[in-house]
């Protein structure tokens, strides 16, 4: 059983994007264990001098390596990620690169008709930076809009069409995942190249 980490790309404390994923957690559970990470309580980013990260951040990269996959579920504003999202990319691409060449599923909900199409779009373009090079499942946007009526009392998505599209995207990334697995012929050389990429000259 594959083990996923699920970031919730958000500080709301009441986020149709958490919902969305702790519905996944319940849904996909004997298909395989999804761990929700929290990027709330990250201090913001300052480019430390030190270089050190913070024991929070070290704590989800190590998590993160450990995990066959991430899942990030975004909100959408003003037509990209929120500015905490990108936060946490920048702590976890400082010194420590746990999504070099890591199999990663993008979804998103919002209140509007949309569902962060946009912030999905610019989320895939930070991802697949020099400093991140995470491998983001192509083709395959789940967009969940009008989130607020989109959940039952019992937090289960309520339109039938969007659960059977759900699942064909989780079975797609499991398969995404299995296919990375073998993708590692130049996975030492990414790494290497990635670590020796220079903070202070960026």
């Amino acid at each position: 059983m594959h083990k996923f980490i699920a970031m919730v790309g958000t500080n709301s404390t009441e986020s149709t994007n958490r919902k969305l994923l702790q519905y996944m957690q319940s849904h996909f559970a004997d298909q395989a264990e999804i761990e929700l990470m929290e990027i709330k309580d990250l201090p913001i980013f300052n480019k430390p001098e030190d270089k050190k990260v913070p024991a929070l951040a070290q704590s989800m990269a190590d998590k993160i390596s450990d995990a066959d996959g991430v899942i990030i579920s975004t909100p959408e504003y003003d037509h990209s990620a929120p500015a905490v999202l990108m936060n946490a990319l920048e702590w976890l691409s400082f010194y420590i690169h746990p999504l070099v060449d890591k199999p990663v599923m993008i979804i998103g909900a919002s209140y509007g008709s949309l569902g962060t199409s946009r912030a999905q779009a610019h989320l895939r373009q930070i991802l697949d930076s020099p400093e991140l090079r995470a491998r983001i499942m192509p083709s395959s946007e789940f967009l969940l809009g009008h989130s607020l009526q989109a959940f039952d009392d019992a937090g289960n998505l309520v339109d039938e069409q969007k659960v059977a599209k759900l699942d064909g995207l989780f079975a797609d990334f499991q398969v995404f995942v299995e296919i990375t697995q073998k993708l590692t012929h130049a996975n030492a050389a990414n790494k290497q190249e990635v670590r020796d990429l220079d903070w202070d000259k960026l």
